[in-house]
């Protein structure tokens, strides 16, 4: 249900006495006026506990004409945004005071030719009005001012209405504050006739949709303030704590696995020795009684086999490295002196070798034919 309090500003001079202002309100909802009037109903109108209050209620302040004139400016072949931006020109021209001190505000017209509504007002009421509006603990959507929210009269005539409280006249080109003594001048002879106030009601509420001048513009355009929507907020609790919860159960599962692996791996171990008649308390003293069984007979890992089959694959990725001589310990050690043309081929050996685990030392030297040479030590066990 869309829910809007219009509320009409207090004048500035009624705001400089000391008696309370009660401004004229009116209550609609889904485009039907519920309630209206000129006290303080409109606090239990629209108060309410902020969480009961739907998201798109809204509070609309209507200006006093007295104070905001507005001045209906034609440019028939400008384009809408050039037209409001000549239309703010001209009338900052048109008006009395310093220009820092004034505010103008125009309306975008919806197609080409159409008239632009400009209202000027200064500075200091407007801080006066978002000030008493802060007082009553309200933050307005739109401050329109209620001179412009009358149609345009027929030609030759002038509509007189009242709105909030407060006459107006509309011509064709003004809307301004209603005066007894100036009214007849300023119609210079035409017709002022009185405007129904169930139309003056119907304009009104058009005017709500699209504003025909907004004066919370320029330098009073509110801030946009981001909001967090607690529905998304619990969300996003909920996603962090779940995201929490499997960053911490991954390396605790990866660790169980790893355990159990881990257990089969040495039952496995243990079960191997004992078919070879090895009985150890656990495997890392059953795979080094294996090692030392095989290096007695001259096998397993520490065989020649084993780390010359290493050096020889690594080699072979090098093509410029030569191989001078080549012995072999009975604790798996292999010696050996490499030769290439560049330190760098030997060295791409010697990583490739240490890529596969195996512990390497390395003493360079010059050969006599001008090759790099260097004696390497390789540890057959790694």
């Amino acid at each position: 249900m869309s829910r809007t309090l219009i509320l009409w500003l207090p004048s500035l001079h009624a705001l400089e006495s000391e008696e309370k202002a009660r401004p004229a309100w009116m209550r609609v909802e889904d485009g039907i006026v519920i309630d209206s009037g000129q006290d303080d109903g409109w606090v239990d109108a629209w108060e309410r506990p902020a969480e009961d209050r739907p998201t798109d209620d809204r509070l609309i302040a209507l200006a006093p004409a007295v104070d905001v004139p507005i001045r209906y400016y034609h440019y028939p072949d400008a384009a809408p945004a050039q037209a409001a931006a000549a239309a703010r020109i001209d009338a900052l021209k048109g008006s009395l005071g310093d220009p820092a001190a004034l505010h103008v505000a125009a309306g975008l017209p919806a197609a080409d030719g159409q008239a632009v509504p400009v209202a000027v007002t200064t500075h200091a009421a407007m801080t006066r009005w978002t000030e008493w509006l802060a007082g009553e603990g309200l933050t307005a959507a739109a401050i329109i001012p209620a001179a412009a929210t009358l149609p345009p009269p027929e030609p030759g005539q002038l509509w007189t209405a009242e709105s909030g409280g407060e006459a107006i006249i509309r011509s064709i080109d003004r809307a301004y504050a209603s005066d007894p003594e100036l009214d007849a001048l300023m119609a210079q002879g035409a017709v002022i006739a009185p405007l129904d106030a169930e139309q003056v009601r119907e304009t009104l509420l058009l005017s709500l949709a699209t504003p025909p001048v907004d004066l919370l513009s320029g330098a009073w355009k509110p801030k946009r303030r981001w909001g967090v929507d607690p529905a998304l907020l619990r969300l996003g609790k909920r996603l962090l704590l779940a995201l929490l919860i499997v960053s911490l159960l991954i390396p605790i599962v990866y660790a169980l696995r790893l355990s159990s692996d881990t257990s089969r791996a040495d039952a496995a171990t243990l079960a191997a020795a004992e078919k070879a008649g090895i009985s150890a308390p656990d495997a890392a003293t059953a795979e080094a009684e294996i090692d030392r069984r095989l290096a007695a007979a001259g096998g397993g890992p520490l065989a020649f086999s084993v780390p010359a089959s290493a050096l020889y694959d690594a080699m072979t990725d090098t093509p410029g490295v030569a191989l001078k001589n080549l012995s072999h310990r009975t604790d798996g050690t292999l010696t050996t002196t490499l030769a290439a043309p560049r330190v760098e081929d030997i060295n791409a050996v010697l990583i490739a070798l240490q890529a596969r685990g195996y512990r390497i030392t390395a003493q360079p030297m010059a050969g006599s034919d001008g090759q790099q040479m260097a004696n390497v030590t390789i540890r057959a066990v790694p």
